[in-house]
C-alpha cells in the first residue's frame, strides 16, 4: 500500500497538470477565435475565363491588321479581390488578362451587378483595370479608333469580358469571409526598360536626380488570408508593358503578367504557400499535383514496358462530345474543387506608359547595331528598329523570362508581408469632360498661375511610328513635330483640325483630329473616370491611360502630399494603369514637348498630366475631409452604334470519310520523349469561334493512371501547352488543330495522350461538339 499511494499521488499530479496544460491550449484557442472573428474585413476573391474568340479576330493593342487570333498560348482570365467593412464601405478591385480596360464593358457589368446587388456595387467603388497584353481578342471599345483594325465591333470579345467581370465579382461576393491583408513592397530587377530615354531626360534634372532608375522598379504587393483557411490569394503592381509577345504573334497569350499569375497560382496549389527557395523555374512547367497523383511509374516498369502499355492506346477517332466534357476534364476544373475556392494571383499594371519588357534594348534588324537614340530609326527607317526580349530570338521564352522575374519577387514578397493593412475602407468617383477642363498651372518663368486649358482629342504624327516594341509603317518616326504634307492632306481628308485645336496641341502635329471625328460615331473618348480607392494604408489611384513613369511619380507624390496633409504618414499609393475605360497616354509636360510616341498618343494636348494632377487632388482632399464629389458627365452608351464586318462562321467540312477530332498527323508508332523535347499532333478541325470552350479546354494532355484510366494533366492554361489553329486557305471550310507539349522537366514519366476538343458548325447552323486523341506515347 505505501508504494502505491505515491504512484496515486504522481498520477494525480500528472492529471493535475494536464488538466492546466490542456486548459492554457483551450484558452489560447479561444483568444485566437474571438482575434479571427475580430477581423476588422471581410474579403473574397474570384477568377473567371474571359479568352474570347481564339480564331480570325483582329489582336487588341499593335493595330496591325493582318495579326489575327489563331490558337491559344494559355488562357485569359478576370481575377477579383472585394474587400468590405461589415456593414460599411466595401471596394472591387478586377484585373483582366485584356490589352486595357473598355468603357462600355465597365457600363454593361455595372448594369448587370445593380440588377443583381442594387447599389452595392457601383461606378464609385467598381474598379476594372487591364494587364496591357498585346495578345487578345479586339473589337471590344466602342470608340473608332480603337475598332479600325478589328474590322469594328466583335460581338464574342465584348460578351466574353462582360460574361467574365461579372461571374469573377460574383465568386468574390459569394467568397466574403472574414480576413486579414498584408501589404509589401519591392525592386523587380531586369523586368523593364525605358523605351524613350530621349523622353525622359528632357525632364528637370532636379527631379530626375531624386530617382535611381529612369522606370519604377518597385512592386507593392498585398497578401489575402482568410481566418480559417489562411492564404487566399494576392495582388500585385508593377509597371512593364504586354509585349513580350511580338506583333507578328497570333496565339491568345496573358503574355508576361499572365504568365506570371498561372505560375504563382500554381506554385502556391502545389507548395500550398511553401518558402521562395521551394521556387521552381518556371522553365520547368512550374510542378502541380499531377505528379501527386499518379506514381512514378520509372520505379515500377521497365521502358519497354511502358511501351507495351502505350501500343494497346491508338489514336482515338473523333467523335460526338458533350460540351460540358471539355469544361470537366481540364486540370483546373471547378467541378474538382473542395469546399475551400482556389488561390487567386493577380500581377497588375502600373504607371508602363515608357516601360518595354525588352530588357535587351533595341537593335537594327539589318546591321545588329542600336537604333538611332531619339527617333529609334535605322537608317531613318522605324520598321528595322526593334527590341529584344530576354528570349531573343524566341518571344515565348522572353514571355517566360520576364513573368518569373516578376513571379519570383511576388512569391519572396507573399512569403515575408508582415505589415497589416488597418483603417477605414473608403473611394471617390468621378467623369470628367478632358475636351475641356481648365487647369491651373505654374507660369512659364515662375511668378504664380495661369489658367489653361485641356484639348479635344488628337493623335500626333509619331503615333503612327509605333515604339521599338512594335514599330508603324511608311515614314512616321518617333521625336516628329512637325509632320509633313503629304499626310496632313490624308488625316485632314477625315477631319482637318482647326486653328484653335492646332494651338491647343503645339507642339504636337495632328495626324488625326479623334475628339473632332463623329462619323459613323465618336473616334475617341472625351469623358473619363477618375477614381481613388482606399483600404487602410493602401491607395489605388485608377487611371483611364497609360502614364509614363514620370508622370506616375508626380501623380502619386501629388495625392500622397494631400492624404498625409503634411503627417508622417506610411501610405502605399499605386497607380492602376487602363482602369474602367482607355484614352491611351498620359506624359509629362516636358516629355510631351519631345514628341515620342508616348507624346505624341498623349491626347488631350500638354497640359493632360496637370488636368489630372488636379483633378486627383480634388478627389482625395474629398476624401480626407469625407466630402461627397458631383458625378460629373455621363460617359455615352454607343453600343446599339456599333458596326461589324467580321465574317461570320458560314459551316466547317472534313474530307470524305473523316471526323471531327480525327488525327490527321499522330504521334510516331512507339514514340518516347525525353523531358524537354516537343511533342506534335495535328487534328482535323473545326473554327474555335463556333464555341469559345469558356472555363474549358481546346487541348489536353492526359497520363496514364493504371492500365486504363486517363487523368488530365495539363490543359489550355498552361504555358507549356499550345493550341493552332490554322485553315488551308482563307475562304476554307476545312481547318487543323495543331497541339504541342514542350514537355516539361517536371513531368512524371509515364504513359500520355494529347487530346483535342471543338465544336463543328453545320451548313443550317446548329453546333455539334467533338473529341478525338492521338495515339500513346512514353515520356521517360
Amino acid at each position: 500500500m505505501a508504494l502505491q499511494v505515491p504512484s496515486l499521488n504522481v498520477c494525480a499530479r500528472k492529471r493535475c497538470r494536464l488538466f492546466w496544460v490542456s486548459l492554457v491550449v483551450l484558452l489560447l484557442a479561444s483568444s485566437t477565435r474571438v482575434a479571427f472573428s475580430d477581423s476588422k474585413y471581410l474579403v473574397g476573391l474570384g477568377s473567371y475565363d474571359i479568352t474570347g474568340p481564339a480564331a480570325d479576330v483582329n489582336m487588341m493593342g499593335y493595330a496591325m491588321l493582318e495579326q489575327t487570333t489563331s490558337g491559344v498560348h494559355f488562357r485569359l482570365r478576370a481575377r477579383s479581390f472585394i474587400v468590405a467593412e461589415p456593414g460599411k464601405n466595401r471596394v472591387v478591385f478586377v484585373n483582366l488578362d485584356a490589352c486595357m480596360a473598355s468603357q462600355i464593358v465597365t457600363i454593361k457589368v455595372l448594369e448587370r451587378l445593380k440588377a443583381r446587388y442594387g447599389e452595392l456595387y457601383t461606378e464609385k467603388n467598381v474598379a476594372i483595370s487591364g494587364i496591357h497584353t498585346h495578345a487578345g481578342p479586339a473589337g471590344y471599345l466602342q470608340y473608332v479608333v480603337y475598332i479600325v483594325t478589328s474590322l469594328g465591333f466583335v460581338r464574342q470579345s465584348f460578351d466574353a469580358l462582360v460574361d467574365g467581370i461579372e461571374q469573377s465579382i460574383i465568386q468574390a461576393h459569394e467568397n466574403l469571409r472574414p480576413g486579414s491583408i498584408y501589404v509589401n513592397t519591392g525592386e523587380v530587377i531586369d523586368a523593364g526598360i525605358n523605351r524613350s530615354p530621349s523622353a525622359y531626360l528632357n525632364n528637370p534634372t532636379e527631379e530626375r536626380s531624386k530617382y535611381k532608375y529612369d522606370v519604377d522598379k518597385e512592386m507593392t504587393l498585398i497578401k489575402f488570408v482568410d481566418d480559417e483557411w489562411g492564404p487566399i490569394g494576392s495582388f500585385n503592381w508593377f509597371a512593364t508593358h504586354g509585349t513580350s509577345m511580338s506583333n507578328t504573334n497570333s496565339l491568345i497569350s496573358g503574355d508576361n503578367k499572365g504568365a506570371a499569375a498561372r505560375f504563382m497560382e500554381d506554385w502556391f496549389e502545389q507548395n500550398s504557400g511553401a518558402s521562395s527557395e521551394s521556387v521552381q523555374s518556371a522553365a520547368e512547367g512550374i510542378p502541380r499535383r499531377v505528379s501527386s497523383i499518379i506514381p512514378d511509374v520509372h520505379s515500377r516498369h521497365r521502358e519497354h514496358e511502358l511501351l507495351e502499355l502505350a501500343a494497346s492506346f491508338g489514336s482515338a477517332p473523333g467523335k460526338p462530345a458533350t460540351k460540358i466534357l471539355s469544361v470537366a476534364q481540364r486540370v483546373r476544373s471547378a467541378l474538382r474543387k473542395a469546399d475551400k475556392p482556389s488561390f487567386v494571383s493577380a500581377f497588375c499594371q502600373s504607371n508602363c506608359g515608357d516601360v518595354s519588357p525588352n530588357v535587351l534594348g533595341a537593335f537594327c534588324k539589318d546591321t545588329g547595331l542600336p537604333c538611332d537614340f531619339n527617333h529609334s530609326t535605322c537608317g531613318g527607317k522605324n520598321e528595322l528598329c526593334v527590341a529584344r526580349g530576354p528570349g531573343y530570338p524566341d518571344e515565348f521564352e522572353s514571355t517566360r523570362v520576364i513573368g518569373e522575374r516578376q513571379f519570383r519577387r511576388a512569391v519572396e514578397l507573399f512569403n515575408n508581408a508582415t505589415e497589416e493593412l488597418t483603417g477605414q475602407i473608403d473611394y471617390r468617383h468621378t467623369y470628367l469632360d478632358f475636351s475641356q477642363l481648365e487647369v491651373m498651372v505654374p507660369k512659364q518663368g515662375g511668378g504664380g498661375t495661369e489658367a489653361v486649358k485641356t484639348c479635344p482629342a488628337a493623335m500626333g504624327f509619331a503615333f503612327a511610328a509605333g515604339t521599338i516594341d512594335g514599330s508603324g509603317a511608311f515614314d512616321f518616326k518617333q521625336g516628329d513635330d512637325k509632320g509633313n504634307a503629304f499626310w496632313k492632306i490624308v488625316g485632314g481628308m477625315l477631319k482637318a483640325p482647326n486653328e484653335e485645336q492646332i494651338a491647343c496641341q503645339q507642339p504636337k502635329p495632328i495626324l488625326l483630329d479623334t475628339g473632332e471625328m463623329t462619323l459613323p460615331y465618336q473616334w475617341a473618348p472625351s469623358v473619363l473616370p477618375i477614381q481613388i480607392l482606399r483600404v487602410g494604408q493602401l491607395v489605388i489611384l485608377s487611371v483611364p491611360g497609360e502614364f509614363t513613369t514620370m508622370a506616375g511619380r508626380r501623380l502619386r507624390d501629388a495625392v500622397k502630399q494631400v492624404l498625409t496633409s503634411g503627417k508622417n504618414e506610411k501610405l502605399h499609393v499605386v497607380i492602376a494603369g487602363l482602369t474602367n475605360t482607355y484614352s491611351q497616354y498620359i506624359t509629362t509636360f516636358e516629355e510631351y514637348e519631345i514628341q515620342r510616341y508616348e507624346g505624341a498618343s498623349t491626347l488631350y494636348g500638354p497640359h493632360t498630366l496637370s488636368a489630372y494632377i488636379q483633378e486627383f487632388q480634388k478627389l482625395a482632399g474629398a476624401l480626407v475631409r469625407d466630402q461627397t464629389v458631383e458625378p460629373g458627365p455621363q460617359p455615352p452608351d454607343m453600343l446599339s452604334k456599333q458596326i461589324s464586318m467580321l465574317t461570320p462562321v458560314l459551316m466547317d467540312t472534313t474530307p470524305l470519310g473523316t471526323n471531327f477530332g480525327d488525327c490527321s498527323t499522330d504521334v510516331p508508332m512507339n514514340a518516347t520523349y525525353k523531358r524537354g523535347s516537343m511533342v506534335s499532333v495535328v487534328f482535323w478541325s473545326a473554327c474555335p469561334r463556333n464555341d469559345l470552350m469558356t472555363e474549358g479546354t481546346f487541348a489536353l494532355v492526359e497520363i496514364l493512371q493504371g492500365t486504363d484510366t486517363w487523368i488530365p494533366a495539363y490543359d489550355d492554361d498552361d504555358f507549356c501547352l499550345r493550341f493552332i489553329w490554322s485553315r488551308p486557305a482563307k475562304l476554307s471550310s476545312r481547318s487543323h488543330a495543331t497541339i504541342e507539349w514542350r514537355i516539361p522537366q517536371s513531368a512524371t514519366p509515364g504513359v500520355y495522350r494529347i487530346r483535342h476538343f471543338g465544336a463543328a458548325k453545320a451548313l443550317l447552323g446548329s453546333v455539334r461538339h467533338f473529341t478525338g486523341s492521338s495515339s500513346a506515347f512514353v515520356v521517360a
